[in-house]
């Protein structure tokens, strides 16, 4: 099978200058019309990397969205952030191309330089890589997004002078705080999918105990179980905080927990047998972590059952 080739632009005026646009009014941010852009004829040919954070809210696009782990298509109302250094591919369709509509907001990280968000961009999970989902906005979310939107773009057309920059931030900061809670929104109205998220998590998790190699595996850890449900850590905690009001790690030593009892009420192994089949190095830590959770030890909750 051919390589697909990665592309990499580094800057927002090479961006402009590859999608057919005027030079942007400002090097370092940049408003978009998606109406306006031209589609590259290898627009689907390659990965992409910017150098820059990317937010938009495409619509009438025939393609998908490939970014992580994940394929999108660019339903209406769908938001998608992209950070810098992560590759993407666009996968057009070869149907008739309809109108498209939308706005891309292109952010070079330059322009976040000594602000108080060049700290926390980075706090925001939807930024994450390995993100599990767009953000599916209502029309009411929608049309608070585009009025921020358009505060940003009234700034960028207008007189850029001192004040722009600390003006442009703050409209990028409320941005960002407003699909914060639209996400936090979408962990409870999309039920579905997270339950289905929980019992692939429930699965993995049996399986992994289940295995005879724990020995040589160790104990699941955050990252690998977020790589296996194709997430980031960051995202899969808040998930789970909301649907279990547990963290990842938390609900892992649930499981693990629960088969520590399966295995101490119906096996004569040893406690420390027991501990290095459940994957730990040490005894001492799984009879820790076990009165920590139960308040009984080991060997106490064993005689319960005597």
């Amino acid at each position: 099978m051919e390589q697909r080739i990665t592309k990499r632009i580094k800057t927002i005026t090479e961006f402009h200058r590859s999608r057919g646009l005027p030079p942007p009014e400002h090097p370092l941010i940049s408003v978009v019309d998606y109406s306006t852009v031209k589609r590259p004829a290898d627009i689907g040919e390659a990965n992409w990397i910017f150098d820059f954070y990317m937010i938009a809210l495409k619509t009438g696009i025939n393609g998908k969205l490939k970014y992580g782990q994940q394929e999108y298509d660019f339903d209406e109302g769908t938001l998608f952030f992209i950070a810098p250094n992560q590759v993407f591919r666009i996968e057009t369709d070869p149907l008739p191309q309809t109108r498209p509509s939308g706005w891309m907001l292109l952010i070079h990280p330059d322009f976040l330089w000594n602000m108080p968000l060049a700290r926390t961009i980075k706090q925001y999970d939807f930024f994450d890589y390995s993100v599990n989902e767009a953000l599916f906005l209502s029309n009411k979310e929608e049309t608070t997004i585009n009025g921020i939107m358009e505060s940003i773009k009234e700034e960028y057309h207008a007189h850029i002078d001192k004040f722009s920059q600390n003006i442009m931030n703050s409209h990028l900061e409320t941005l960002l705080n407003y699909s914060e809670r639209f996400y936090e929104r979408q962990f409870i109205t999309r039920k579905i999918t997270h339950h289905e998220i929980l019992n692939r998590l429930e699965n993995l998790l049996n399986d992994y105990f289940e295995g005879s190699d724990l020995v040589s595996k160790g104990l699941p850890t955050v990252q690998f179980v977020a790589d296996q449900l194709y997430m980031s850590p960051n995202y899969l905690s808040r998930l789970l905080k909301t649907l279990t009001g547990q963290s990842t790690q938390q609900f892992i030593h649930d499981k693990l927990i629960d088969k520590a009892k399966e295995k101490l009420s119906t096996t004569e192994l040893s406690v420390s047998e027991i501990a290095y089949e459940l994957g730990f190095e040490h005894p001492q830590s799984f009879t820790k972590l076990f009165k920590n959770k139960t308040r009984l030890s080991p060997s106490e909750f064993r005689a319960s059952f005597l």
